[in-house]
């Protein structure tokens, strides 16, 4: 046998493996994805959008106070976080650049991002919920600040190196000023993947469980007092999943289904307009 032959022989095998590993990890993913969806829409109901928690046994039961928690948990957490991060991420690309501070702040942000969520709602829940001395929505965006920020940042920073500096010499060559440059020109081009980044981390940090059980904690009425503990999506659904009543698990389905359509749709959406943006 040949060298030649025996490359060939180990490429297909390679393949071979390559491609039943891909086969495996997507048909885990439609397994999931297919008893999500038969047991989510079996449980979705008016109720569960118009109707606040109940105990067990009560049929008038859903999730409006979860879904309303949830939504202004994550929109202040999207508010406060999105700006930061841009501002930022613009610091990098077109001020700091190669300089220490900014290789500093890319670093640290690097590690931001691939920290555990739990240690992150521990911090908060040191720094923010023990001084005030009682769970908060506040604290829960805090949280989700936290991780959102270095998403941002770094999805920010790349798309704007993409940028060809040509446009932004060009742009200076007609004196237009530095700020006028990055929010006409270098902005514009960048504009399709910074928003892929934002929907991006929008759907990571609306996904969060674990910082929300150290900070907003849950309540299973309505409340849109953001200074007092808060119901959200996503400990909502912890907690009916695992709880031994037959109704608040069906419910619990019907939470993830919303959850996960929710966060899907997202990356989808930010997976489109990278593509777009690809085939120009």
């Amino acid at each position: 046998m040949t060298h030649t032959q025996k490359r060939i022989i180990i490429n297909k095998i390679v393949m071979t493996l390559s491609t039943l590993s891909a086969l495996i990890g997507i048909g885990f993913l439609f397994w999931i994805l297919a008893i999500l969806i038969f047991n989510g829409m079996d449980a979705l109901s008016w109720t569960i959008f118009s109707q606040e928690g109940a105990p067990p046994g009560y049929e008038e039961s859903g999730l409006k106070h979860a879904l309303i928690g949830q939504l202004m948990i994550v929109g202040v957490a999207t508010l406060f976080g999105v700006p930061l991060g841009i501002l930022a991420g613009t610091y990098l690309s077109e001020y700091g650049q190669k300089s220490h501070l900014a290789e500093t702040i890319r670093d640290i942000s690097d590690i931001m991002m691939s920290a555990p969520s739990i240690v992150i709602g521990a911090f908060v829940y040191a720094i923010v919920v023990t001084p005030m001395g009682h769970f908060s929505g506040w604290a829960g965006s805090i949280a989700l600040i936290i991780i959102l920020l270095p998403i941002i940042l770094r999805t920010t920073d790349d798309m704007l190196q993409l940028v060809p500096s040509t446009l932004r010499e060009a742009a200076f060559a007609l004196g237009a000023p530095k700020y006028k440059v990055i929010m006409q020109v270098v902005y514009r081009g960048a504009k399709a993947g910074i928003l892929t980044g934002i929907l991006l981390g929008v759907a990571r940090v609306a996904g969060e469980t674990a910082p929300l059980l150290f900070t907003s904690f849950n309540d299973n009425f309505l409340s849109t007092d953001m200074t007092d503990p808060m119901a959200s999506l996503t400990v909502t659904m912890y907690n009916y999943a695992t709880s031994p009543y037959e109704d608040w698990q069906k419910i619990g389905w019907a939470a993830a289904f919303i959850l996960s359509m929710f966060i899907l749709s997202l990356n989808i959406i930010g997976r489109l307009l990278l593509f777009k943006k690809k085939g120009r």
